[in-house]
Order: C-alpha cells, then structure tokens, then sequence
C-alpha cells in the first residue's frame, strides 16, 4: 500500500507541465491536487516513523506478498512450451476478438456482427463477463476492454493449471487453489487506479477530489491497521445497536451474562441461554429492532439471557479451551439458580457452538446432562474434516505465526477479521479498496459491516490449540481424544434434543461439515438448512420476506439425502425454530420477580449491553 500510494503521488506530479509550458495554467487546480496528495503522504510517513513495529503479519507486508506470489506461480506449469503455446495462441485471438468488436484489426472486416467503432460500450458483446467489470467505462475504450478481457482469461488459466496439478497431497493442492484464487483476485485491473478506467473519470469529474478523499481513505486504514466497511461514527453501542433492554446480572473475568427485560405477560418457564461466538461480539444477534434475535425471541414469550465475552488482553494468556467450556456450565448453572428452574435452552454459535457440544459431552460424562433441556446449533462445526477454506490458514507453518503474532498472550482481533476478509476477498476486501480508495467514494451507514470491523482479541493459547487440535487434527471429532474439566469427550454420549441450523451458502462453515454433527448425537435432532452464508443465513428475521429454508421429516443419511428430499419454504426459519422449542416444553409462568432484571430487590451490575463488549 505505501509503495502504490508513493507511486502515484509521482505519477501525478510528473503528469504536470512546467509552468509557462502550453495547458499550464489549466492544470493549476492538478497541481494543487498533486501538492495536497504529497504533503498529506509526508505527514504520514512522519508519523509512522515514531510508530516503527516489527509485528506485521504476513498480508500487511508486500515483501511476503511477492514471495507468495512467486511460491504460486512456481507451482503452476507457466515453463512447459506447451502451455506457453496455448496461453499466446488463446490470447492472440482474444486481442483479435475485442479489437474486432470496435471495428480494429484484422477481424474488423470477418467478424460476424463486429460494432462500429463508435458503438456504444453497453452494446459490445465481449467474450468474457464479470461483475466487476460491469461499469460501460471498461467498454468505452479497446485498450481498457482488451486489459480486463485478458486478465480474465489469464485468470481462467491460472485457477485451471492449479487446479489440474497432480501429484500433490490434497491440503497442500487445497493451499495452491487458494493461494492462486487469492494472488489472481489482488492482481485484478481494477484494484490499481491506473488501470482502473471509472477510477480516472471519477477523477476527472471530480478535479482530482476523489484521489484526495480516497487517499485519505486509505491512509485511515494503514493508521489503524484495518480495512474500514462502514462510516466512522455512524454506531453507537445502547443507542442504535445492540439496544434490546436488560441488565448485566453476572460477571466473571471472561464474561458477562444479561438478562433481557420480558416483552410479554407470561413466559416459558424453561429459559434460553445464548453462546455467541468470541471471535466477534455477541451483538450479530441484536443489530437493531428489526434483524434483532434477541428481539424477536423476547416477544415470542422466551426468557433470554446472553454472554458478553471479553475481549483477550494479557490478563487472558493462559485461557485455555476448559475455561470457556467451564463458563458455558457456569452460566447454565447462573441461569438455573437465579430463575430456581431445573434446566435451560441453550443455543451456541459457531466456534461457540462447537463448544457447546464438548459442553453437553462433559456434563453428560458427569450425569449432569438434565441441565440442558435442548441445543440450538447456528452454523457450527464439529468434525473438521470438510471444513472449507478456513483449512488453508492451518498448517504448522500458520500456527507457527499465530505465537509469532502474540507476544503478550493474544491475538489482535485486526488479525483473524484479515483472515475472514481473504476468504471473500472480492467482496470484503477489493470491492472496497475499489470504491473507497480509487473512487473515494463516503463509507455507508450499514450495521452488519459496522458489526463485521468491530473485532476482539483472542487468547492466543487457546487459539493455537483450537488450530491444532480441532482445525488441523480433528481430535473432536475422536472420541475421548480431548478432555476438558478433568473428564474425556465423546460427542456420541450426547442425547440432549438438538436443533442443528446450517446455511446453504455458508463459506466458513459449510453445511456438508455442519451436517456431521447429526453422526455423532445419540439423542433426537433436526437438521434445517437455511439461505445464505454464515450471519444472513442466521440474522433473517420474519419481517424481511428474504431467503428460504428447507427441512426433511425422514431420516437421511447425508447431506445431498436430505437436501434431496427436503421440502423448501419461503421467508425466515425462526418460527420453526420457535415452534420446535415449545414442543420441547410449553410450561408458562408469570414474566415477574427476576423474571424481570432489575425490579426490587434484584442486585444487578449495569443496563445491557454492558461493558464488555465496548471494550478492545
């Protein structure tokens, strides 16, 4: 980023004529936009120059960037003549074919249905098609036609020569595909202002305004060390997110636990107890009135409590796996004892969720699985086989860096959000370095992005044996491999009843991995398959009339089974959901005394969403 950002403020200032030259006073505002860039980039480099750091990850640093790049390219066959051969022979007649399509070259003429050179871009029919391509500017012109039309055919390439190497064990093959998906998505013509062509119009429909604004922009984000999705500002914890009432009713070092304030006259007498993962905060569950979870579960008449975790600093460098697993039966125990009730419902999301089933594996171990009167399952993993991309960041090479990365205990959050962001790199990384740095174009006010930037740190202990253990050796999914809490676990001693919710788009945690948590419960479960990826797919309320679910009331025995036999249906799957849970236990009680958190007599800590998650 430094070296494009230095580059282009010479680019600039060499594209300005010496004064008395011809044209020179109608660049005076050009040179203006050139002074400003450069005084605003030698301020930075001034102040970064106090805040020298030695602890870039891998993907901040371009030096590393070019060795992956080379480590990529030195797998794929680009050497053998025949490849050669096929790669200028392709790209010779693809260079006829556009130039064809504006009336250039030797095709002009035979070119069946060519275009008159000056026929509008929307009406060219060029050979390849991608979205972000899709702006006329990239049409107007052959040379910007022909620049974006060959680095897709390039990119064809490139994914079929990874994918077509032999001889390679398949998680290093796995890595390659990756690797190449990722350099073949950075190199795009798009991501660079010189080779981006609505980029330079919105320059100069601008006067250079847009370069500013979006050097800013970028600048912004090397100071904090984090892409920005969302305007600064724009959200703020208790008053626009994360504003369901309740109170903060337990604490621990790790952990916060709040109850929600009732919506309804009666409740069920069985409570809902809510693990969010601790990769993120808790508030994906409670964006606003409308997408709220929480929301929408405290007027269906359920009693709702929710853990806060903390944010890792250097207090939490011994965390180990048993700590979390040992809060989740703490807070069932809390929740238990605070509302004199003999069980709980309990839902846990993602890394949360894989938790939860060694949570019902130990207590079940210990004859205590009556605790739990069910398990709702949002996307979670237990067998780590068929994990998804995820898999290519795991091998003792990256978990070697993870410690490299955590000197005083913990991983910084800014870390594994980059990690997330590469998975989607077009959509959550380019897109962006796109529209905000090349166009300069104002963050949007949107929720779920500001929810998807507002990062936690994690224990860096914990987070290395979870890479290990789970990620890389799958030892969950082997009975009594692990242990927690002074007792082995064996998923197949769980027969707590389960609700397991996957999403059909899911890219971090697919539903044919989510799907085999239904092979290793000895108790009752359903399997729901929703719309979407890993939070719409989660987050879809009633009220937003989006995406569909499936269910299947036979017994498959895999994935393509039940996706088979499924029946689909239209809108939010959170009624069914509802409706399963009543049919676990439908006992009402009155929504008062500490039903209520906070009434007379009730000693509660602070209103919701409490402290912990603001804190960084």
């Amino acid at each position: 980023m430094r070296s494009q950002a230095q580059g282009l403020t010479t680019i600039l200032g060499q594209m300005i004529p010496a004064e008395g030259t011809p044209g020179a006073e109608a660049t005076v505002h050009w040179a203006e936009i050139a002074g400003r860039m450069h005084s605003i980039w030698t301020e930075f480099q001034v102040e970064q120059l106090t805040k020298a750091s030695d602890k870039a990850p891998h993907f901040a640093d371009p030096a590393r960037w070019i060795g992956t790049a080379e480590a990529v390219f030195r797998q794929l066959p680009f050497t053998n003549p025949d490849v050669q051969h096929k790669l200028w022979n392709e790209g010779l007649n693809l260079v006829n074919t556009v130039f064809g399509q504006y009336g250039l070259g030797a095709q002009a003429q035979r070119q069946a249905g060519a275009q008159a050179a000056d026929a509008p871009a929307e009406e060219l029919d060029l050979p390849r098609k991608d979205r972000r391509f899709a702006d006329p500017e990239w049409r107007r012109q052959p040379f910007f036609a022909v620049l974006h039309q060959a680095y897709l055919m390039m990119s064809e390439q490139m994914l079929g020569m990874a994918d077509a190497v032999e001889g390679m064990e398949p998680g290093r093959k796995a890595q390659l595909q990756f690797a190449t998906r990722t350099m073949v998505d950075a190199l795009s013509p798009a991501n660079f202002p010189l080779t981006n062509p609505v980029a330079l119009s919105k320059a100069a429909e601008t006067r250079g305004e847009s370069l500013v604004r979006g050097f800013e922009n970028l600048l912004d984000d090397m100071r904090k060390g984090q892409l920005t999705h969302t305007r600064p500002g724009a959200f703020v914890l208790g008053e626009n997110i994360a504003v369901t009432p309740g109170k903060v009713v337990f604490e621990t070092p790790l952990y916060q636990l709040i109850q929600y304030t009732p919506a309804t006259e009666k409740v069920l007498k069985t409570p809902l107890l809510v693990f969010p993962p601790w990769i993120n905060r808790f508030y994906i569950l409670d964006l606003n009135a409308k997408k709220s979870f929480v929301r929408w579960a405290v007027e269906q008449g359920i009693t709702v409590f929710m853990v806060s975790w903390k944010s890792a600093d250097a207090s939490m460098a011994d965390i180990l796996w048993d700590d979390y697993i040992a809060a989740q039966i703490e807070a069932i125990d809390t929740v238990r004892e605070r509302l004199n009730v003999p069980s709980v419902h309990t839902i846990g999301y993602c890394v949360a969720g894989t938790t939860l089933a060694a949570t019902l594996a130990v207590l079940a171990r210990k004859g205590e699985a009556d605790k739990v009167a069910s398990s709702t399952f949002f996307t979670a993993q237990v067998d780590f086989e068929d994990a998804g991309d995820l898999k290519n960041f795991i091998d003792d090479q990256q978990i070697e860096t993870v410690g490299r990365l955590s000197p005083e205990g913990y991983l910084d959050g800014r870390y594994l959000a980059a990690s997330f962001n590469i998975l989607r790199g077009n959509d959550l990384i380019w897109s962006y370095v796109e529209k905000n740095y090349l166009k300069g174009e104002d963050y949007p006010a949107f929720d779920l992005l500001h929810w998807n930037s507002d990062v936690t740190n994690l224990p860096a202990r914990w987070h290395r044996d979870y890479l290990r253990d789970l990620y890389r050796d799958n030892r969950l999914a082997v009975a009594d491999s692990l242990s927690a809490c002074g007792v082995p676990i064996d998923l197949h001693r769980i027969t707590t009843p389960i609700y397991i919710q996957a999403g059909r788009d899911d890219h971090i945690a697919p539903p044919v991995s989510v799907w085999k948590l239904t092979r290793y419960l000895a108790g009752d479960w359903t399997f729901l398959l929703a719309g979407s990826g890993h939070i719409a797919g989660v987050v879809n309320p009633p009220s937003s009339g989006k995406y569909q679910y499936w269910t299947n009331d036979s017994s498959p025995e895999s994935l393509d089974e039940f996706v088979a036999g499924a029946s689909e249906h239209p809108g939010s799957w959170w009624p069914h959901w509802a409706e399963w849970l009543r049919a676990r236990d439908d006992e009402e009680v009155p929504a008062r005394g500490k039903r209520k958190p906070g009434g007379r007599g009730d000693r509660v800590i602070e209103d919701a969403p409490g402290r912990y998650v603001a804190g960084r």
